[in-house]
């Protein structure tokens, strides 16, 4: 009572990559996202002015 090897090819498994990590960008290195946002209005700027000031400044 033998069986047969599958005749199907199994998928390769992952690789262990031992690359430094620090040699590549992350999103991190970009200034993209950090503080950006979209353009409006003048009166958007200073709703969000007003929203975000702190509350020593009231």
């Amino acid at each position: 009572m033998s069986t047969a090897p599958d005749p199907r090819p199994r998928a390769p498994k992952p690789a262990l990559v031992f690359d430094d990590p620090l040699d590549q960008q992350s999103s991190d290195d970009t200034d993209r996202g950090w503080g950006e946002r979209p353009s409006g209005d003048g009166a958007a700027d200073l709703k969000r002015f007003l929203d975000e000031k702190p509350p020593h400044h009231i």
